[in-house]
């Protein structure tokens, strides 16, 4: 991994403006290994933060607090626009990190870092459009209006999947709303958190606004940024699992929530859909980052009259994909993050198998011959799958994939899909494919999902609200509403002699 900017190798926790390796006094190792999931190799040895550092980092942003929420929308602006700026230009270095220990092709790394670089520009154009309201008032002595503040000091914690974007999607609608921020990354993919926040830090964002802690003790950690009395607000993109452990110790001191939880999106393939324009939008959304997306699609529900028509066209397309070394410029499929998720994948893979299911491509170990690229860890990797006759009670139907693995299933009436699609307690994303405009418009108000993508699957953007409901998540990330999130709302009554 050889970067053009060397110094944006960052290896230590960010902390009040300083780069400093970890307080602990314990028997916990001080530092740990991240490696890149193709091959194995160790890329840095990044400092082992515990909940020690996570309590000084809270104290840092607390401290940091009333002097950026003091400033003027307007200066916070020109500091996101300086980051934007030095983003976009570090874009190439900034995708190297990312596919080095993420995995996902390089093609795509790059694609995230603008997308993570969107939200910088967009919330610090936020910054400025922040507006109360006067209120038509209920009596001549009295003016009744509202304001909008900064909610406090924050905590995020991101994941690994995204590990640029969803940093940028949680910190620029913070600092524009004047919070200040302490980050927890993922521990597979910290490279690209401190990477970014080293860029903060050249755009000149002041000490204790942007703090990070990099640590494998996520229990620990998480408990701190969700427990602390200064902390008034967390925001969370991971599991649902983990989302409801965070969700029970902020409610404990009553703080402000945005979850960003599990998914599991079905696509609904009607008799009129233009049928390549539906499979060039199911490959493109299932196997982005090897399946490893939550907005991804999890099931096809296709009608039984093009079923045939449809499989033929997906398997010849699904075929020409080739998996390998993301840095390889014709791999359109990475690693799967952990040797682990590939067990995990496999085992939904054999459980659907062995309820009925008929494997129509891959389902197999990757063999080596497989595979682009040089040095690579076969047992990382998992081959493009389609699974046909998946039965609606199986695991894989039922539980977020993670993994490039398609399970296709049939429907004969409209009702029939809607309600296989809502048969699961998520509720983040779907998608429709049909020629028909009032078949669109009915179905996208009945599915249970907070998006709804019509004849198309790249629905994500700065400008729209990203999240989901039920299971899903609370909150919405993005848009003129993300930065509500940060924000909470005052009334004043002032009284008239």
């Amino acid at each position: 991994m050889k970067l053009q900017d060397p110094s944006l190798l960052k290896t230590q926790c960010y902390i009040a403006g300083q780069w400093q390796d970890t307080q602990n006094h314990t028997a916990t190792p001080k530092v740990f290994a991240v490696t890149n999931p193709a091959t194995g190799e160790v890329l840095a040895q990044v400092t082992n933060g515990t909940h020690c550092d996570a309590e000084q980092a809270v104290l840092a942003a607390d401290a940091a607090l009333r002097d950026w929420r003091g400033l003027t929308a307007k200066e916070r602006a020109g500091y996101l626009q300086k980051w934007f700026a030095l983003i976009m230009e570090n874009q190439t270095d900034l995708a190297l990190l990312m596919t080095s220990e993420q995995g996902k092709p390089i093609a795509e790394a790059e694609a995230e870092i603008a997308y993570a670089a969107s939200f910088i520009e967009w919330f610090a154009e936020e910054a400025k459009r922040i507006y109360g309201d006067i209120i038509p008032t209920n009596h001549d002595n009295k003016r009744l209006l509202t304001i909008k503040q900064p909610v406090g000091v924050v905590t995020a914690i991101t994941p690994w999947n995204f590990p640029s974007a969803m940093l940028t999607r949680k910190v620029g609608p913070a600092l524009a709303a004047g919070c200040t921020i302490v980050i927890k990354p993922a521990a597979e993919t910290p490279l690209s958190a401190l990477a970014l926040v080293a860029l903060a830090q050249r755009a000149g964002i002041p000490a204790g606004v942007i703090n990070v802690i990099v640590g494998e003790d996520s229990a620990g950690i998480g408990e701190v940024l969700a427990t602390h009395p200064k902390v008034r607000k967390i925001t969370f993109t991971g599991s649902t699992r983990v989302g409801k452990i965070l969700l029970g110790l902020a409610a404990q001191s009553v703080k402000r929530v945005s979850m960003e939880l599990g998914g599991n999106a079905p696509v609904l393939v009607f008799a009129d859909a233009d049928i390549e324009q539906a499979v060039t939008g199911v490959i493109a959304s299932k196997y982005r980052n090897a399946g490893q997306t939550c907005i991804c699609i999890n099931r096809v529900l296709v009608h039984e009259d093009i079923k045939e028509q449809f499989t033929q066209c997906l398997l010849e397309r699904v075929k020409s994909l080739l998996v390998g070394l993301g840095t390889e410029v014709s791999v359109t499929i990475g690693p799967l993050i952990t040797q682990q998720a590939v067990t995990r994948v496999h085992a939904l893979v054999t459980d659907a198998l062995a309820n009925g299911a008929v494997a129509l491509l891959g389902g197999q170990a990757m063999t080596a011959d497989k595979l682009i690229g040089q040095g690579l860890k076969q047992q990382q990797f998992y081959p493009p799958t389609i699974l046909d006759n998946v039965q609606p009670d199986t695991a894989l139907v039922n539980e977020e994939i993670f993994g490039p693995v398609l399970p296709l299933m049939t429907f004969a009436t409209n009702q029939e899909a809607i309600s296989i699609a809502n048969a699961t307690e998520y509720g983040l994303a779907a998608y429709i494919y049909t020629s028909d405009n009032s078949n669109a418009w009915r179905v996208s108000e009945a599915l249970e999902y907070g998006m709804v993508g019509v004849n198309e699957v790249g629905i994500t953007s700065e400008v729209i609200p990203f999240g989901g409901i039920k299971e899903s998540g609370l909150g919405r990330e993005g848009s003129k509403y993300g930065i509500d999130e940060y924000l909470e709302t005052k009334y004043i009554c002032m009284g008239l002699d």
